[in-house]
């Protein structure tokens, strides 16, 4: 079976059959190739997996995960035009996420771990140099969930 390219499923070249594995709750769905950078987090290996078409990385164990910073942005939109139901006003950020320092997976400087300008109340982690960012568990559908800046509610 692989993986077909603009889908999220698998097809056997054979029977031309199709498996599409179980999404996580931040709606990863994980491809079951792993990578060869591991979680900035618990250590373990990242995998590589699938969310609304664009491809991250996310860790198997703690569930976060991998973005590309050009990925990032169409992945909100894209999860966004698809959410279903009112938007939830997130609880406010956690300020000691802000003392936790991670190392980049793919280059091993520290991340910048800073405030999300966006909508989600959510701590970020990032590496400019390598154009990555993680998210912890959650975070993903917190921002997705969260209110437009439009909103009255802000």
């Amino acid at each position: 079976m692989r993986l077909d390219p603009s889908q999220e499923f698998f097809r056997c070249d054979y029977c031309k059959g199709t498996y599409t594995p179980e999404k996580n709750d931040d709606g990863v769905l994980i491809i079951g190739e792993a990578s060869r950078l591991k979680c900035p987090v618990c250590n373990s290996f990242l995998a590589n997996g699938v969310v609304a078409g664009h491809r991250i990385l996310s860790c198997e164990s703690c569930r976060g995960i991998l973005v590309n910073m050009d990925a990032f942005v169409p992945l909100i939109q894209e999860l966004r035009s698809r959410r279903e139901g009112a938007a939830v006003i997130q609880d406010a950020a956690d300020r000691k996420a802000l003392d936790r320092r991670l190392q980049c997976p793919q280059c091993g400087r520290p991340m910048d771990t800073h405030f999300y300008e966006g909508p989600g109340n959510i701590i970020l982690d990032d590496c400019s140099h390598c154009c990555l960012n993680w998210l912890d568990y959650g975070e993903l559908g917190r921002i997705v969930r969260a209110p437009d800046r439009t909103c009255s509610a802000w």
